[in-house]
């Protein structure tokens, strides 16, 4: 049964990956495993409090298992008390959650943004990432997080798209700003998680990813793809994405922005909602 129709109080069985898996114990010192299992329609944590030496031999992170358990509520949130589990001969990177939108829509918006740029060193930049058929699909496999804001398959796509459109939009009202770099910078600012993250159900760090991080990682890829491209619009673009987790390192306006659509959209994507009245 997919994750998205589980219900309290339901003997379930289903097909999942283990996004999480760790050994815990009780306050009375009893072994048990902490698991968080997703499927393409979602993530919920589970347990598993009984055969534990047995169980824990089976399966490691990243796996895809097949697993029986009952649906409980704990602390408002549904929680499978897993009551056995196999490894299973699925592909555990077809079972992350699936993306929230149509990646092809927002694949073509994508283009539409990078078509906006007039500065013709900036547009061919980005013309350099648009033509990279391997960089255009890890964008719709990856998410934008692994575990925090648009953590799902294709939210990383998801995720430039619309930092990118509310940019685009802030360049609009006002005029100071200088929209070709800001634009291009936007496309751009999460370039790195391409090199950064692998392939789900994880979507661990590479190597280099551990190491370098996704914004190092980015500000590389730009510069290797930079030719042709006059150096003070590229460290303009440099400087943004250097700074869009960094408010006090933006010295521009455009690196000011783009570092608080990049945290609107994340909060907009994470926040709870409550509903009005």
């Amino acid at each position: 049964m997919p994750i998205a129709e589980l219900a309290e109080d339901r003997v379930v069985e289903g097909l999942f990956a283990v996004a999480s898996k760790r050994r815990l114990r009780t306050r009375s010192g009893r072994p048990y495993l902490a698991l968080e299992l997703v499927d393409p329609t979602g993530r919920i944590e589970a347990r598993v409090w009984n055969d534990v030496e047995l169980l824990d031999k089976r399966f490691g992170e990243g796996d895809a298992v097949r697993v029986l358990g009952r649906v409980e509520r704990f602390r408002d949130r549904l929680q499978l008390e897993v009551r056995s589990l196999e490894a299973a001969e699925a592909d555990p990177a077809a079972l992350v959650p699936e993306p929230r939108r149509d990646v092809d829509e927002l694949d073509g918006f994508f283009e539409f943004l990078a078509a906006e740029i007039a500065h013709p060193g900036l547009r061919s930049l980005v013309g350099r990432f648009l033509g990279d058929g391997d960089f255009r699909a890890r964008l719709r496999l990856l998410p934008a997080t692994p575990d925090s804001h648009h953590s799902w398959a294709g939210g990383l796509l998801e995720h430039t798209v619309a930092v990118a459109s509310l940019c685009r939009d802030s360049a609009q009202l006002h005029a100071r700003l200088r929209a070709d770099v800001l634009l291009a910078a936007a496309l751009l600012h999460d370039a790195g998680r391409a090199r950064e993250l692998d392939r789900g159900p994880l979507f661990l760090p590479t190597a280099e990813g551990k190491l370098l991080g996704h914004v190092h990682l980015g500000l590389r890829l730009i510069e290797e793809r930079a030719g042709g491209v006059e150096p003070e619009a590229l460290a303009e673009v440099l400087h943004c994405v250097a700074a869009h987790h960094d408010a006090r390192g933006a010295r521009t306006a455009e690196a000011a922005v783009l570092y608080h659509a990049n945290a609107l959209d994340a909060a907009a994507t994470t926040r709870p909602v409550t509903a009005a009245g």
